[in-house]
Formats: C-alpha cells, structure tokens, sequence
C-alpha cells in the first residue's frame, strides 16, 4: 500500500513536513492491507523463529517490519493449531514463541521451498508505482540546485553551462574525455541536483517470488530523525528511505547483472543493477571496456531508453514490467561516435567532453585538497611543480593529480615523522614514484 500525501493535510503541521515527499508509504491496518499471501507471511514468521529458537511478538512484528497489531491475530491462529506455543511472558502485554515440533517441520518445509528470512516483501505493483511517483526525470533541478551540488569541488564555467540542461532534462548523457578528470566524480555530484531522499523496498513479490530489492552497496540510509514529527509518523517498514542512489558499474558489467539474477540453492531472487538505480543515477563507467560489446548493451536498452520501461525474467519464465525510471550516465575515454551507432546516441542526446584543467583551474584544486587533507596552500610550489613536472615534461595536467600527489606527500610526512607541508623537494619525490612507466623491455 502506498499514499501520495493527502490533499487534506495542506493546512497542517505534517503537510508542511511531508511537503518534499510526492510517495510515502502507509502503514497496513491488516493482513489483507499487506496485499500479501497469509501463508507467505506465516512462512516468514516460522523460518524467522526457526533461526533464533525464542521470540517475543513485539520483536517478530520489528523482524519482519510488520505492525504488531497486525500480527497478533495470526499468532493466535498458529498457535491454536498448534505450530507454535507461548514460552512465558513478554513486556507490554506480550508473549515470548517457539516452534513445535509440527512448527519446525513447517519450518524447514518453507525454507527448502525458499531460504528468505527477513521484511516481508512488497507487492510488485506497489514498487512499480512508487518508482513512477519519484522519478527521477520529475524532478528538473534548475541552476541553484547545480551550484548546491557541485559547491565544494572546481568546475569551470563552460562545463558546467553544458552540464545544466542535461541534468535539467532528466535524458541520459556520455562524459567522454581523458581519464583522471573527473567523470565519476561528476556523475556522483550529478545525482544531489535532485530531490535527497526516497522510499525502496527491502524486498519484492511476485507470482510466488521474493526479489531482494535493498542493496546496502548502492542504498544508503536516510539520516535518522528520531526526534521529528515525520520519523513519528507511521509507515510502512517494509519500506527504507534512502538518499537517492547512485549505483557505478565499470569492467564487470556483464548481461547477467542486468537481469533479474535467480539462486537455485535459495529460491530468492536479486533485483537487477538497472532497478537498484531507480529514481537515481546509473554511471556505466569506462564504457566500452566491459566484458560485453556497446552493441550488446544497445541492443539491451535501446527500447527501454525510449520507453522508460523495462522487462525482466522471472525464474519461472514469466515477464514483468518495471520502471527504467533513472538518469543513465556514460562515462568514456573514448569517443561516442566509435563506440556505438547512430540510433544509440540519438537516444542519449547529451554529449559532454570533460577537457583538462586549465593552471588556473589546477591551482584551485590544489587549494581544496590542500584544506581537505590538512595543507597549507602555496603557489609558489605549486609554480615550481607545474612548470618542473608538466610543462617541461610535456605532460598533461588531470584533476586527479592535486589529491593523488598531496595523498601521497602526506604519506610520506606521516611515515618520516615529518610536518604535513609542500615543498618542492617532496613534490619531485612522489612525481618520481606516480609518474613512473613500467617499460616492457625484452
């Protein structure tokens, strides 16, 4: 079940709170509010009491993210069929459960069918349409919020010009250019220009499957406001929020990971990188270097990069229908033009270079990483180390090069017992050791 907030609040307190949320999920009343299967639900219970012996309700209820009054009418129904007994009493009017012993083969029955033990899942239908009320591309940030989001790193002005109508469109975009410039960086900063937070399911279910959704790789935990308003408000816990997510891939992007990935030996499935990414950015780093030719992933995604939708295999073989509802984001050395073919690009309309940095650009790097990493700022050196190791080398200024060579001097004074400061003669130190190219000689 799930509410978009209700006109009705308007004039009060909680509409103000909940103002920046278009999907908030309601807290079921009942079992049948939960959309779910009452033997799913009893499964989960007897698989979750199976694993740790004895259990009060209260904490079933928190275990399975399921109200305790909702459940309470179902611990009576298993125990007058005797699949599960009281084992004293609980704090706040509430039991202590065990497993009989018809309970523990129903039990070990519903784990060799399927080993999930966690949430209950949510209905696939209520996912699917909490996607399409947070999308991503509704949300169509302006300047101010570019500026919010790239505040504290260097971005000259003509980058970030091409960059505003890209994110603005919510379409994807390619950031091709050398490497060590900051492409991933971007795409990072990239999903902050949108709306911080929103609600993901730990779990799914559909047609008998649970689909672990949640991915504590790529979704990260929503600040806990305990002491507000909102975090008082019910929901439904089967549900997390979350800022929004930004899930990078590189090399080992295959095709498989773009599926929805079955375990023969657990009977649960694993949502796919492209749903995990949901509502939020999907970076395909060093694109054109996977393990999968750029046709294979064109002609993967070419129909759901017009269509918003995706279809996904169920271990059953049955299709399902879910949202391809994020900003898609190509980040490549090489140019688009020679990694894929007209009809792909015109599906990503936004193509932007990420040139070098200019000196006056790589002396403001040096400045932010000299306060980040506790420096104190001087051009003079950062003169001699430019005019020493790159104009005379012929070597390339990158971005990555202020917070590599200040890393590695701060290593260095570390190890020596030395004050954390730039000097030339430790600049002409690391460049040595970073710079260095390992020649095949034969």
């Amino acid at each position: 079940m799930f509410t978009q907030t209700p006109p009705s609040l308007g004039s009060g307190l909680l509409a103000t709170i909940l103002a920046d949320e278009s999907f908030r999920p309601s807290e079921p009343n009942s079992l049948p509010e939960t959309s779910l299967p009452n033997s799913l639900i009893e499964n989960l219970l007897l698989k979750r009491l199976a694993v740790v012996g004895m259990s009060s309700g209260r904490q079933l209820s928190n275990d399975l993210c399921l109200p305790f009054s909702v459940l309470q009418k179902l611990f009576a129904q298993l125990r007058s069929r005797q699949i599960i007994v009281h084992n004293g009493s609980a704090p706040l009017n509430d039991y202590s459960y065990t497993l009989t012993e018809s309970g523990r083969e129903r039990a070990a029955l519903a784990s060799q069918h399927c080993s999930y033990v966690g949430p209950a899942p949510v209905p696939l239908m209520d996912y699917v349409l909490s996607a399409e009320a947070q999308t991503i591309r509704a949300e169509s940030p302006k300047r101010k919020q570019l500026r919010n989001a790239f505040g504290d790193i260097s971005i000259n002005e003509s980058l970030f010009e091409n960059l505003g109508p890209a994110i603005n469109s919510g379409a994807g975009l390619f950031l091709y250019g050398e490497p060590g410039n900051g492409k991933s960086t971007l795409a990072h900063r990239i999903t902050r220009c949108f709306g911080n937070e929103i609600w993901v399911p730990h779990a799914i279910y559909e047609d008998g499957h649970i689909i672990k959704f949640f991915d504590a790789a790529y979704h990260k935990p929503a600040q806990d406001d305990s002491n507000s308003l909102i975090h008082e408000a019910a929901y439904d816990k089967r549900w997390v929020k979350i800022r929004r997510p930004t899930v990078v891939v590189g090399g080992e992007l295959t095709m498989d990971s773009l599926e929805i990935r079955y375990n023969r030996n657990s009977n649960v499935s694993e949502a796919s990188l492209q749903m995990k990414s949901n509502c939020g950015c999907l970076l395909i780093d060093d694109f054109g270097r996977q393990r999968i030719e750029p046709q294979e992933l064109l002609n993967r995604w070419i129909v759901p990069l017009e269509s918003r939708v995706d279809f996904l295999k169920l271990a059953t073989g049955k299709k399902i229908m879910v949202p391809f509802e994020q900003l898609i984001i190509f980040s490549t050395n090489l140019e688009p033009s020679d990694l894929v073919d007209e009809a792909f690009l015109r599906r990503i309309p936004y193509k932007i270079e990420i040139s070098d940095p200019s000196t006056k650009e790589f002396h403001v790097l040096f400045e932010i990483y000299c306060d980040k990493l506790g420096f104190e700022y001087d051009a003079e050196v950062v003169d001699y180390l430019i005019e020493t190791h790159f104009t005379s080398a012929s070597r390339r200024l990158r971005r990555c090069h202020p917070r590599d060579l200040l890393t590695q001097i701060r290593n260095f004074c570390a190890y020596n017992e030395l004050p954390v400061e730039i000097r030339p003669e430790y600049f002409d130190r690391v460049v040595k050791s970073y710079f260095t190219e390992v020649l095949n000689k034969n």
